[in-house]
């Protein structure tokens, strides 16, 4: 099986009539591909970004985007106010997020023994999602925002490309679930008391980028990326739990 990497170079390269079925695109930029008469029965696309930019995904000549939107707001109630501009919008959203996380805490309670640590299709098991979430609250509360002088949790867990993160303050071994839960409680509780408290006028003072310091971000816009962390992972989590449940035929192994 051929593989490329990030050191092929193939940027507006042509594939005609090529067998490309069982594919596997990862963090691949995909902007601008053009597919004309292509067979794409059981393709999968995942896109987090998909707003992003141009926010234009054509499928048959018709935007997709807007749909797909709608459709991820209808299956998860609450998710439409993770954009919103003010303190009382923010506590809202904040809170509706953690009675749909509750609420799938219950879920995994109830799963059978060792559910949380495994793994399906290659994705971060649940337990592995919130040491995730951990380090997203860390980066874009503690660091940017309240720019705490050590803001990382030893279990956070991020995802390899964090520029500059010093990795030696986080735990190389597995921590229990409990432990992890802990964690991640402490940190749901530090973005409820912060937005609490936060202000009109706090909400548009500006910071650093947690990960790339020479670009400007407003406390909002910081916050904004938090409730996006959150809600594309519970996505996950959701879509991987379902697998689970199902005994899908995705790869599915404990960590």
């Amino acid at each position: 099986m051929a593989k490329f990497g990030a050191g092929d170079e193939l940027q507006g390269a042509e594939f005609v009539g090529v067998d490309l079925r069982a594919a596997r695109f990862v963090e691949a930029d995909l902007s601008g591909v053009v597919m004309r008469g292509v067979q794409a029965d059981n393709a999968e696309i995942d896109a987090p970004w998909l707003t992003e930019g141009t926010g234009i995904l054509k499928v048959n000549g018709i935007n997709v985007v807007p749909f797909v939107e709608a459709e991820l707001d209808r299956r998860f109630p609450g998710r439409s106010e993770r954009r919103a501009g003010d303190p009382e919008g923010l506590q809202k959203a904040w809170a509706v997020l953690e009675r749909t996380w509750a609420a799938t805490l219950e879920r995994v309670a109830a799963m059978p023994e060792g559910t949380v640590d495994v793994s399906v299709d290659g994705e971060w098991s649940f337990a592995q999602t919130l040491r995730h979430l951990v380090l997203a609250t860390d980066a874009w509360l503690g660091r940017s925002v309240l720019e705490l002088d050590q803001p990382f949790h030893p279990l956070g867990l991020g995802s390899g490309d964090e520029d500059g993160l010093d990795m030696s303050i986080f735990v190389t071994s597995k921590p229990s679930y409990g432990e992890v839960l802990e964690a991640r409680a402490g940190r749901v509780a530090m973005v409820r008391d912060f937005l609490a408290k936060v202000t009109a006028d706090e909400l548009v003072e500006v910071h650093r980028n947690p990960w790339s310091p020479e670009y400007p971000e407003s406390t909002l816009t910081c916050v904004h990326v938090i409730l996006e962390e959150e809600w594309e992972h519970h996505r996950y989590a959701v879509r991987d739990l379902d697998a689970i449940e199902s005994g899908s035929s995705m790869p599915v192994h404990e960590l």
